[in-house]
Formats: structure tokens, C-alpha cells, sequence
């Protein structure tokens, strides 16, 4: 079975059983902050071709304009439900609909916005020899970033920390995958995904 048969029926399942929570998750946004469900975040795919990644807003409308690419703990554009639905990874769910198109696949390097994307250069730039995905062994890093921003005072600092301590260990994770990939892999990263998550 190819990788990307999986990433149909595997994104065609996860709709099917997350569709309550996806519809639930809909409702509470629309009620507590004006604007659009979904965030559509331009994105660097494989061979770095730009595409819109979905995501559930968790942020007030036109956030990107009130501050950097990084979010920090208590960041104020966050809403309620928004940093609810971070905390939990719930507003990654929609990124199944990026799957379904073929943008993503369920396991890959998680996608940077192209300012980022930019930054890999020489052996980095393998990372984009593959189609970015949902969760890998970057995602699997129990950094808690959001905590370790939260430090920053403003989002020119945030960014700063996130140069410095942040970004190297991602793309030494992120490389690791690209070196590993295949079925057995991408199994046992998607198994300690699920852990993950219900544990957190």
C-alpha cells in the first residue's frame, strides 16, 4: 500500500470519526469571536511550493498583522477556545482536508510559513524533498514551545527565541525523519502521536 493510499483512507476515517468535535469545535468559535472557522495559513510545501494550510482559528481575526509567526504562552490574540483547542492539538484537525488534496500527508515535516521555509539552506533543504505532514518526530519533542516563548515580551523576541532554541533541534528532528521515512516509521509515529495526546 502507498504512502499516499494511506493518507487517503486515513484522512477520509479521521473526518468520519472526528466530525462531532470538528462541528462542536466550529459552533464554539463562531460564538465567541467574530470571523471566519478556519485559519488558512500560507505554508511552504514539498519542493517549498507555497500552499493554504487549514487550521481552526484559535487566534482574533487578522492576527498575523498584531504580531510575528510565533505564538508565546498568554499570547493576548489568543481566544478562549482557541488556547483550549492548541493545548489539545485540536486545531490541527482540519489539516485532514490538506491531506485529502495531497498539500500534506499524515506523517512529514511539519510546514513552515515561507519566512521560516527560507532559513533552510545546504543539507536542510532535503526536508522539502517530501510533503510536510501533520505530526513527526518534531512534533513528538516535548519542547512545550509555546512555554518557552511566553518568555519573550514582545513578537521580534519571541521570534529571536525561537531562531535560537527552537529551530535547530526541529530541524535536526525534522531531517531524522526524512532519513527514516517509510510505512514502519510513520506507523509507530502516528502511535506515539495518539499517546501523545490523550496523555498530555
Amino acid at each position: 500500500m502507498t504512502k499516499r493510499l494511506i493518507d487517503i483512507i486515513g484522512a477520509t476515517v479521521g473526518l468520519v470519526i472526528f466530525s462531532p468535535i470538528l462541528l462542536t469545535v466550529a459552533a464554539l468559535i463562531k460564538r465567541e469571536s467574530p470571523g471566519p472557522v478556519f485559519y488558512k495559513g500560507v505554508r511552504a510545501g514539498k519542493k517549498r511550493k507555497p500552499f493554504k494550510m487549514f487550521k481552526f482559528r484559535s487566534m482574533v481575526v487578522n492576527a498575523d498583522k498584531l504580531g510575528g509567526p510565533s505564538t508565546r504562552g498568554g499570547d493576548p490574540r489568543l481566544t478562549k477556545i482557541g488556547a483550549f483547542i492548541r493545548r489539545y492539538k485540536i486545531d490541527e484537525l482540519p489539516q485532514l482536508i490538506n491531506v485529502l488534496k495531497g498539500d500534506m500527508s499524515l506523517v512529514g515535516p511539519r510546514p513552515e510559513v515561507p519566512h521560516y521555509a527560507e532559513l533552510y539552506k545546504g543539507h536542510e533543504e532535503k526536508v522539502y524533498d517530501v510533503r510536510p505532514g501533520m505530526t513527526d518526530y518534531a512534533s513528538l519533542w516535548d519542547i512545550h514551545e509555546e512555554e518557552v516563548l511566553a518568555k519573550a515580551k514582545t513578537s521580534d523576541e519571541a521570534e529571536e527565541i525561537y531562531l535560537k532554541e527552537v529551530r535547530p533541534t526541529k530541524v535536526k528532528l525534522q531531517l531524522q525523519y526524512v532519513h527514516e521515512k517509510g510505512l514502519i516509521t510513520d506507523l509507530k509515529i502516528i502511535g506515539k502521536t495518539i499517546k501523545k495526546i490523550l496523555f498530555h
